[in-house]
């Protein structure tokens, strides 16, 4: 009997044991507290306890406690009991100065072991400063708390604040707009949507997400406010000189008791409130650009900030028609998204593709981060070795003040031959609006049959049924002239297109024109639809390809600079080059920065015209 009520016993306790909630034991205060305020600071556990040692507080006055509470719930839900216990300890605190000060953590026995509470750091915010108003007698505060609504929220009660993290930075160097609302003595209830933001002309923004505004303590100009962040924008000036932001506005809805008739002793008691709208203005600011320094490398596109560079490719022993995948990943905060592809000089022999780019950016109060990841893919035509040169990218580090040139190396790629491999000569032609190169092999010439059929040298006899189908002798030499005459014409025309197609530089000058247009007709598709992104792309790309085109400038020495070096020097007027290079900048601030339908139009009639303008110089 024993042995079964031993067995029974161990039975019951252990799972209890197993099914018991875990032990938790933590501290709790405000994060922020005022000097000579009181505040609590409580120990939770979850379990019945005793002995409780709390640490000292050598930085706090201890008014009150600790004064102990306990709590216990019972619930049932789809027949399962579910329980919970919770007991609490309760010191009343003041701090003795201001700082910042940290309550080590406290120890408790539960079940007869001891359990240790997590410690807690306390900022402490000198008092509010007292003014004449302030340090009146009783009587003067009760006449303060009687005035109206509109006084009580006054510019010193209630105002925002238009933070910049910095006012003196270079082009497209990234800085922090916070607009900031610290109130006092007045309850915010909310804030409306009635909010008119700046244009923020000059710069490129980014917003920051805000799920929920919290508020906290904050010591300014000699007083103790309750802040909240309102709105944070993470801004990218695009030109140099003093830029101006002009200012916010919000609004508020603010909570004020009333001054009328007690109608019953509950009005008496709780007091009566009304809703009261309230506009403030956040004032604005100015920022100081630099302008980027000069000696800017050859490769350079206008990135500014800290990045990263990590080349790969997939494979440097392929097969002829199988294709090769160099990736690059830039990596690094700043004008992420303002970042060109660099350009890859592939060898003869390979049919490279557009490349594909993958962005993984994050806007945080730092800036934009992330990772630009671009796959270049080509295939190689024809056997032999090949050298990729190596593919730079160039930006303004914007910690060492300097310009900087990461580079991946030379690759070398074995290309055999395989099945469908090129073992001839490369035969030039056009696909579409972009040149293509062709590779003819001997092995794709198959001898198709090897009979023999003999001519039949009897001559027909004319008879009355097929003298009509006939032909006379005299004009049978006419079946050998006009072939070989269309033959030697053929001959003519496809020599000289094959030295056009072979000179690239004008194959690229003469299609320039027509490839502006098909990307404008893309633009003006895209306008038509409201489609900003694919409209502002479209026209970046039709300006850039035009003028690569046209100037023979590759693709990787294709910027701002080099474009009006070339102009110049082709007799250029001064008025064309400028309004070149405001249409450039016109469509790379765009593409990112807010703009209306207005813009949009003139933008796409300055690309026009601009293309036209240039079509009628002898470049």
């Amino acid at each position: 009997m024993k042995r079964i009520l031993f067995i029974l016993c161990t039975l019951y306790i252990v799972p209890l044991s197993l099914w018991a909630d875990e032990v938790v034991f933590k501290a709790q205060a405000p994060s922020q507290v005022i000097v000579g305020r009181p505040f609590q600071m409580t120990y939770t556990v979850n379990q019945r306890s005793r002995d409780l040692r709390a640490p000292e507080f050598t930085d706090f006055d201890v008014l009150s406690g600790p004064y102990t509470s306990t709590s216990s719930s019972t619930s049932f839900v789809n027949g399962r009991r579910t329980s919970s216990f919770e007991q609490t300890y309760t010191y009343m605190l003041m701090a003795k100065r201001e700082g910042t000060f940290t309550i080590g953590p406290a120890t408790i026995k539960v079940s007869g072991e001891q359990v240790q509470s997590n410690g807690v750091r306390i900022t402490v915010l000198p008092e509010d400063q007292q003014t004449s108003a302030q340090g009146g007698s009783q009587s003067n505060q009760n006449t303060q708390s009687n005035q109206s609504s509109q006084s009580s929220a006054s510019s010193e009660n209630l105002f925002v604040r238009t933070i910049v993290s910095k006012t003196r930075v270079h082009e497209q160097e990234a800085l922090l707009l916070t607009y900031k609302l610290y109130y006092a003595g007045v309850d915010v209830a909310q804030m409306t949507n009635n909010i008119k933001f700046p244009e923020y002309t000059g710069f490129l923004k980014q917003d920051i997400e805000q799920n929920e505004i919290q508020t906290e303590l904050e010591h300014y100009n000699g007083r103790n406010y309750q802040t909240a962040v309102l709105h944070q924008t993470v801004l990218y000036p695009q030109h140099s000189g003093d830029i101006t932001i002009d200012p916010a506005y919000f609004e508020f809805v603010l909570r004020v008791q009333t001054r009328q008739q007690v109608r019953s002793i509950f009005d008496d008691f709780f007091g009566t409130y009304t809703n009261v709208t309230k506009g403030v203005k956040a004032p604005g600011a100015t920022i100081h650009v630099a302008a980027l320094p000069g000696g800017k490398p050859a490769g350079f596109s206008g990135g500014v900030g800290k990045f990263s560079f990590t080349p790969s490719i997939s494979q440097t022993e392929v097969q002829a028609n199988e294709a090769v995948t160099i990736k690059i990943d830039i990596s690094g905060a700043g004008n992420m998204k303002l970042l060109k592809t660099p350009a890859i000089d592939w060898p003869e022999g390979f049919e490279p593709y557009d490349p594909k780019v993958t962005n993984n950016f994050k806007t945080t109060t730092s800036g934009v981060s992330g990772t630009k990841s671009i796959e270049y893919l080509a295939i190689p035509r024809s056997a032999g070795k090949y050298t990729i040169p190596s593919i730079a990218f160039s930006y303004f580090d914007i910690d060492e003040k300097a310009y900087r040139t990461l580079r991946s190396p030379e690759y070398t790629i074995h290309v055999k031959r395989g099945a469908g491999s090129a073992a001839g000569s490369a035969v030039s032609g056009e696909e579409g609006n972009e040149g293509a190169v062709y590779y003819a092999q001997k092995e794709d010439i198959k001898q198709l049959g090897t009979d023999i059929r003999y001519i039949d040298t009897k001559q027909p006899k004319a008879t009355g049924s097929n003298r009509s189908s006939v032909i006379s002798y005299q004009y049978l030499w006419l079946w050998y002239v006009i072939p070989l005459l269309i033959a030697v014409v053929l001959l003519i025309v496809l020599r000289k297109q094959i030295r056009e197609a072979a000179d690239i530089t004008r194959m690229r000058y003469k299609r320039a024109n027509k490839v502006a247009q098909k990307r404008l007709k893309a633009a003006s598709a895209a306008l038509k639809a409201n489609n900003k992104d694919l409209f502002y792309e479209e026209i970046e790309r039709a300006a850039w390809t035009y003028l690569s085109d046209r100037l023979s400038i590759p693709t990787a020495d294709l910027n701002k600079e080099n474009i009006t070096t070339i102009l110049r020097q082709k007799g250029v007027s001064d008025e064309l080059v400028k309004e070149v290079t405001d249409v450039l900048s016109t469509a790379e601030f765009a593409r990112y920065a807010p703009a209306t339908d207005h813009a949009m139009d003139d933008l796409f009639e300055a690309t026009t015209r601009l293309i036209n303008h240039l079509e009628d110089q002898k470049l």
